[in-house]
């Protein structure tokens, strides 16, 4: 019997075990409990307890334990431990502020270590589950809060939404641009893993500190929308202008008039910022002489300030050649290209990427006789951010005029309805005459030069000095309404840096000549305010 016990009872659990222990000694009879016990090696309590469930007739069951059998749950005999629990890993929403593990990372063996502290005695996997139970998981943050915002934030989306919509319904081009995060090449870390042997990972520097003289790799990117196709320019150069127009360029020359032959307008969405900023002179310049030379129509329109990830480019082009170089060192320049070229999707994107190593230098400025001679139309909602380059050459430069006195351009660029009576405190006879005392005031007495400083310099010197006439009227404004430069620089278009040279310049001109601002009735704190008071529509302009 203790042989056959021997055979046969390891292949059973442990239900299986009493009820076989019992029926052997059912079948003995008297004295058949503690010869069983005796030949299985098992205490005749579990005999006993297998002999009484054969006599209750009890059917099969998939149990091995009695109901309610085992040992109770934790959270069940200590009924304190989930909520101190939770007090530790929200001390913010339910316990106290003043945590102990506020400032620590939270990790299940840390928290099983203040919980025993506190006189709850558990380990870090039973906090592990306890956590799960209770709906968390192991998580990083959220890229969600955008910090302040432009008030016509979702008015543009939805005016570029529209242009897309327009121009894919009639088969024009539609691209999104931008320049990818600059690469340092060479055997550095890149985010992310990649399939290896075990214990034969890539080998790369311990510090990511650049080397002196590291190349960079440049990644300015074209995605066709309407194609779904990408186009990549790795540059070894700055990220200027230059190189982003020269990026369109190939794009069109070796894509894009053979995709759409009957292409007359093309639609560029960007971001605010980089080298197709919407303030950057030299792109708008650069895109004038592509527009000419392709003899497309080409209109821009910029996403608002801190929205560039909305760009398409950033969340169908870019996130995948950063999915496709994952944990691979970036180690030269063909690297780079042919990682980017092989990118694919499920969906069908493909991406063509070459080499540029042409030149482009930063710090080239476009004077403003080029800009104003640019064949530009600004659109009616938000000049700034939508534009148009219609394909025409330069307008000519207009005959050259000497300055009104020496000192000041003749043209005045701030617009007119600044000019009001109600904005100034001057009727028109009376302002144009303190603009005459003004410029004459001035060609008396000019300004002594500091080392480094143009000799036409001033307010906004070069080409941008404002107007005698246009120093008045922010001077003027800025007295007499108390604004601050900000709602100042949105009222004229002109930048705060400017404004506060011109405050400092013309301070003292004005003091000279006796003038003092008239103050107004209250403090002008928008620009839509300042229009108001002249009764003019600032919509319209």
């Amino acid at each position: 019997m203790a042989e056959a016990f021997g055979l046969l009872l390891p292949h059973l659990d442990e239900r299986q075990r009493r009820l076989v222990l019992g029926a052997a000694a059912r079948v003995r009879g008297h004295g058949g409990i503690r010869r069983v016990a005796g030949a299985a090696g098992v205490a005749e309590s579990t005999v006993s307890r297998g002999l009484r469930e054969l006599e209750r007739g009890e059917e099969p069951d998939d149990r091995v334990r009695a109901a309610g059998a085992g040992r109770k749950r934790l959270r069940d005999v200590d009924r304190e431990l989930v909520p101190t629990l939770l007090a530790l890993v929200e001390p913010d929403q339910r316990g106290d502020p003043e945590s102990p593990l506020r400032w620590t990372v939270k990790s299940t063996r840390v928290l099983a270590a203040e919980l025993s502290r506190q006189g709850h005695r558990v380990g870090h996997d039973t906090v592990a589950a306890l956590l799960k139970a209770e709906g968390f998981c192991l998580q990083g943050t959220s890229r969600t809060t955008e910090g302040s915002r432009h008030p016509d934030r979702d008015a543009q989306f939805h005016y570029i939404n529209d242009q897309v919509k327009t121009y894919l319904a009639d088969g024009q081009p539609v691209i999104s641009v931008d320049t990818k995060k600059k690469e340092t090449l060479g055997e550095y870390a890149v985010a992310g893993r990649e399939w290896h042997r075990a214990g034969q990972p890539v080998r790369v520097r311990a510090h990511d500190f650049p080397e002196k003289g590291a190349k960079k790799a440049v990644p300015y990117g074209i995605y066709d929308i309407g194609a779904d196709a990408g186009w990549v320019s790795v540059g070894c150069d700055g990220d200027t202008a230059a190189f982003a127009v020269a990026t369109l360029r190939r794009w069109w020359d070796r894509e894009g008039r053979h995709r759409y032959p009957r292409a007359a307008r093309l639609l560029i969405t960007a971001d605010a910022g980089g080298s197709n900023g919407y303030r950057v002179r030299a792109w708008k310049s650069e895109l004038a002489a592509f527009a000419h030379e392709s003899g497309l129509e080409v209109t821009v329109c910029h996403f608002p300030p801190g929205t560039s990830k909305w760009n398409k480019i950033e969340h169908r082009l870019f996130s995948q050649i950063s999915i496709n170089w994952r944990g691979r060192p970036l180690t030269s320049h063909e690297v780079v290209v042919s990682t980017i070229g092989a990118t694919r999707t499920r969906t069908g994107l493909a991406i063509h990427a070459e080499l540029d190593s042409g030149a482009y230098p930063t710090g080239v400025t476009v004077p403003d006789d080029v800009m104003d001679r640019l064949p530009f139309t600004p659109h009616d909602w938000h000049p700034a951010w939508n534009y148009t380059l219609r394909p025409e050459p330069l307008a000519p430069p207009p005959p050259a005029r000497p300055a009104e006195f020496g000192r000041f351009p003749a043209g005045d660029k701030l617009p007119t309805w600044l000019r009001h009576p109600s904005l100034t405190g001057l009727e028109p006879a009376a302002f144009d005459d303190l603009a005459a005392r003004y410029r004459a005031w001035r060609a008396e007495h000019p300004p002594i030069l500091l080392p480094g400083k143009r000799p036409d310099g001033g307010p906004g010197a070069g080409g941008r000095r404002l107007s005698a006439a246009d120093q008045l009227i922010v001077f003027l404004l800025k007295k007499r309404w108390s604004m601050t430069n900000a709602v100042l620089s949105e009222a004229t278009g002109l930048s705060k840096s400017r404004i506060g040279a011109t405050i400092w310049d013309a301070t003292p001109v004005l003091t000279a000549l006796g003038h003092t601002a008239s103050t107004g009735a209250l403090t002008v704190t928008t620009a839509q305010q300042l229009a108001a008071i002249a009764g003019h529509d600032l919509a319209s302009s």
